[in-house]
């Protein structure tokens, strides 16, 4: 599989991130069509990042990636991103398959872990016998 370092696509599509993150902060009234337009771009990122992902994922991979993201769409996308990343790097030379995404998985919950404290306090003075 070729490395995806010099992806045309990828370029545009960090383009066209920064062009929206800039228009983010200017902030100011846009016009309709500028607003049609900037979905526009979106829809056909999010196309090209769908594309990317069919490239370097087995099928069984991306179909339990589609599962997680219809429960936890934040957890999908970062190991989208995560996948992305590494294949942007040569780090993933061949596609990844359902046994190496549940590794993946695992890792960024074993990363994200939270520990939660449950404390409980007894009420004393309620139950007293007069």
């Amino acid at each position: 599989m070729a490395h995806l370092q010099d992806d045309p696509e990828l370029e545009a599509i960090k383009r066209k991130r920064m062009q929206e993150l800039m228009a983010q902060r200017g902030g100011g009234q846009q016009s309709a069509e500028q607003q049609e337009a900037q979905e526009e771009q979106k829809r056909e990122a999010a196309e090209r990042r769908q594309m990317m992902l069919a490239r370097v994922l087995l099928p069984e991979a991306r179909e339990r990636l589609s599962r997680i993201a219809l429960v936890k769409p934040e957890k999908a996308k970062g190991v989208e991103d995560l996948i992305l990343h590494s294949a942007q790097r040569g780090q993933i030379t061949e596609k990844v398959s359902e046994e190496r995404l549940i590794q993946l998985l695992e890792q960024i919950n074993e990363q994200t872990k939270k520990t939660t404290k449950v404390t409980i306090q007894r009420r004393r003075n309620v139950l007293d016998d007069d």
